[in-house]
């Protein structure tokens, strides 16, 4: 009996061509659309299900749509705002893999007896001979890789997880839909946040909590106050546009604080730090870091990587030392860990 396969199909292109590749490999395969939000989105849109069905149509495989909208609100939405109150700057696309793709709809894929689940996702999975661990490694195609944002699978979901894609660079996926005829073969990447289509996190906090965030002052390194912010939310760690301040020098946003409600602004060279603890970590490669390992770290998705020691300070923190100060490195997001193209693990910065 073949093996049985629930493909992730979000109506583009990239979890098209899995779904095929899945089903070349002999894999029996449902494709399942996850309906994760009720306003407009740069996801799961009535187009975006469309194209998806009819990619499952043109494969001759059944498709079903799931509505996820409470679990995506709960799971993902509220950690977002919660995070952003918080005064650090979250990553959704981590929490969506981590709790809703991997956690729910797999445990969805095996409540109804598949073997796998499938995505889009520019990533290689593959077991150590030796551990007999579960490994996350880069994609052959390192401008497309998405390890980054995969780095919370546990072993029990990357013992099921299918990447297909891992191995194809983007143009060589695009010509496999081309020469199987998918709809959606020339359709474009979704950039941003699905959630929030015009970018404007601010205004979509305030919209959905029907809070308003008080302003406060925005100061100097020397306590000075240069002005007024309009809601810690609406600032990032590194941030220079739209601050409003007059300065005889570019300036950033080097620091937030939420218990006196201020942004402090400071020169590029203000940025720059050579450590780092996170919190909330999951280990891939090893299931505990036993002394202080040489790895290379992103701290944010399209950063390159930067050498870096890393000590396993708790059950469940890291501290990471960078052999060069870093820019901008941003509570919130991920500092994810790499020996080579393998993700030996990471956690949110804290």
């Amino acid at each position: 009996m073949n093996p049985k396969a629930v493909i992730a199909m979000s109506g583009g292109v990239d979890s098209s061509v899995a779904a095929a590749l899945m089903l070349e490999q002999g894999y029996e395969c449902i494709g399942i659309t996850l309906k994760l939000y009720k306003g407009e989105s740069r996801c799961c849109s009535l187009q975006d299900v469309n194209d998806a069905r009819a990619v499952a149509f043109r494969l001759g495989m059944p498709h079903y749509v799931l509505n996820f909208t409470d679990d995506f609100d709960e799971q993902v939405i509220r950690r977002f705002i919660e995070t952003y109150e918080k005064g650090a700057t979250p990553n959704p696309c981590i929490d969506c893999n981590r709790y809703i793709k991997f956690n729910l709809l797999l445990l969805r894929a095996r409540q109804l007896d598949f073997d796998c689940l499938a995505t889009g996702h520019y990533a290689r999975v593959e077991r150590d001979s030796i551990s007999g661990r579960f490994l996350l490694r880069k994609s052959v195609d390192t401008k497309k890789d998405q390890s980054y944002v995969l780095y919370c699978l546990t072993q029990d979901q990357l013992e099921r997880a299918r990447f297909p894609l891992g191995e194809l660079s983007k143009p060589e996926v695009r010509k496999i839909a081309e020469e199987k005829n998918l709809v959606n073969a020339a359709k474009g990447e979704s950039q941003d946040i699905c959630f929030v289509p015009d970018g404007d996190y601010g205004n979509f906090i305030e919209g959905y909590t029907g809070k308003t965030y008080p302003a406060g002052d925005i100061i100097g390194l020397d306590g000075t106050v240069l002005g007024k912010h309009r809601g810690l939310i609406r600032y990032t760690i590194g941030q220079r546009r739209g601050l409003g301040v007059a300065a005889n020098e570019p300036v950033y946003v080097a620091a937030k604080s939420v218990a006196d409600n201020t942004v402090t602004l400071g020169p590029d060279s203000s940025l720059y730090s050579k450590n780092l603890v996170a919190n909330s970590i999951n280990l891939i490669a090893c299931a505990k870091l036993e002394k202080p390992m040489q790895v290379m770290v992103k701290t944010r998705y399209l950063q390159i990587e930067q050498p870096a020691i890393v000590e396993q300070t708790g059950e469940d923190t890291l501290h990471i030392e960078f052999e060069k100060p870093q820019r901008a490195i941003t509570p919130g997001q991920a500092a994810v860990l790499y020996d080579g193209d393998i993700v030996v693990g990471g956690g949110t910065i804290a």
